[in-house]
């Protein structure tokens, strides 16, 4: 029911369950003194790539803004994800993803980017009746590339409308969701989630103080506000509905609903709302996957609805008390990419993607010791941008891809309106995880 990829490998673990039931259920074997080994899976997926652009890289920062992109000269460390999953017991099945990476800085850093339960068996016949409960801290089954490890992505970047919506690492967090499989002629599905608002990973929300320092939206204060009710968290709705639209073709189309608090005062609230579609060809005599064309895009939309202000701005070294009226700020974007496997084992294709937005960015200015609202031109998270991607890959075997990537970006926010990056990235993994499609 997620769209996450399930990559697999073996990992071990003990267990005091003695029946026989549970032993063909979880797949495990004795062991002396009544234990039982059970067998799960383990993965490993590292993610390396090496390029160049005309922009300097404080820029490429800003234009490579996915936490997992190619973001500097020279080499990226983009991530080595170590994924676990299992059988709990009879009932639920647990998966967690760990991710490392380095950087531009330089500096290590270390994540738990999922760790959660999922149910395989509900009483009173509610798995036959197409319900699936899922608990814990996951990604937000918005859309297709934002539920999606970057692992699984067909291009090596995040497209940036999502890095503006959902932040570095997209959203998500700890909470739960609801899956139920509408009993339809067609295959429908629909998912209704609660997760919490707060931290980095919720930046179009409440996100913390440190997400507005670095990247306020539409350069708005920061006012601290809690959880204080079950308004004070962020609600999902999505449904998707997938057709073969013949033997050869089949075709999914979805719409995404996200809503909930942002940190500008009590009165603060953002919407998200997005479509998303995919349509893939493969000729019945296909040899290892291909040929294949595969057509995928997404369209989102963000209404942030700024509430007034009172105080002083953090960047305010004398505290002069300000005022900042109520605005909505609202932001769209897309991209839309079509990728062809032209030979078994090789693919070539392109994305487009572009961003725009209305509504005043607000600052303070130290020499007037007021309130000004400068252009959103200038601000890489709302000015309008497009960009063109076009991408060659070579898969040597299943577990193992080479991706070349060009960029080219016209923003407004940069030492030059027009940049051009190219990427080499090397992906390996291995585990017995599902093959890619080749």
């Amino acid at each position: 029911m997620r769209q996450t990829s399930r990559w697999a490998g073996v990992w071990l673990a003990l267990s005091l369950a003695n029946t026989a039931s549970a032993q063909d259920t979880l797949g495990s074997q004795a062991l002396p003194g009544g234990g039982t080994l059970r067998l799960l899976d383990l993965s490993l997926d590292a993610l390396v790539a090496a390029g160049g652009s005309t922009a300097r890289d404080e820029e490429i920062e800003q234009l490579q803004g996915g936490g997992h992109d190619p973001r500097q000269r020279g080499f990226t460390l983009q991530q080595v994800e170590l994924s676990l999953q299992g059988a709990v017991d009879p009932y639920v099945r647990g998966e967690s993803h760990l991710v490392y990476f380095i950087d531009p800085d330089g500096e290590s850093q270390f994540e738990l980017e999922e760790a959660f339960l999922q149910t395989i068996a509900l009483p009173f016949d509610l798995e036959q009746q197409g319900f699936q409960l899922e608990a814990g801290t996951f990604l937000t089954e918005f859309g297709r590339i934002n539920p999606t490890h970057s692992h699984a992505w067909d291009w090596q970047d995040q497209p940036f409308v999502l890095t503006r919506m959902f932040g570095e690492d997209g959203a998500r967090g700890p909470g739960a969701r609801v899956g139920w499989l509408v009993p339809v002629p067609w295959f429908a599905e629909i998912h209704a989630g609660v997760q919490n608002a707060k931290g980095e990973t919720m930046v179009s929300f409440l996100g913390n103080e440190e997400v507005y320092e670095e990247r306020s939206i539409g350069g708005r204060p920061f006012v601290d506000r809690r959880v204080r009710s079950a308004g004070d968290l962020t609600y999902l709705a999505r449904l998707v509905n997938g057709v073969d639209l013949s033997d050869t073709i089949t075709a999914s189309l979805g719409g995404s609903a996200l809503f909930g608090p942002n940190n500008t005062g009590g009165s603060g609230s953002t919407r998200i709302v997005g479509a998303d579609l995919l349509v893939k060809w493969v000729p019945l005599d296909a040899t290892r996957g291909s040929p294949f064309v595969t057509v995928q895009g997404e369209v989102l939309h963000r209404h942030y609805r700024a509430d007034s202000f009172s105080g002083c701005f953090a960047t305010d070294p004398t505290c002069t008390p300000v005022f900042v009226p109520r605005k909505s700020l609202d932001d769209w974007g897309f991209y839309a990419q079509a990728l062809y496997g032209f030979w078994p084992g090789w693919a070539a294709g392109a994305r487009y993607e572009y961003a725009s937005g209305s509504g005043s960015n607000v600052a303070f200015d130290d020499a007037t010791a007021s309130v000004v609202f400068p252009s959103r031109r200038l601000d890489p998270l709302r000015s309008d941008r497009h960009r063109i991607s076009p991408l060659v890959e070579f898969f040597p075997s299943h577990f193992a891809r080479l991706r070349l990537q060009y960029n080219y970006d016209h923003v407004t926010f940069a030492r030059d309106d027009t940049v051009h990056s190219v990427w080499l990235g090397v992906e390996f993994l291995y585990g017995a995880h599902p093959a890619h499609n080749l």
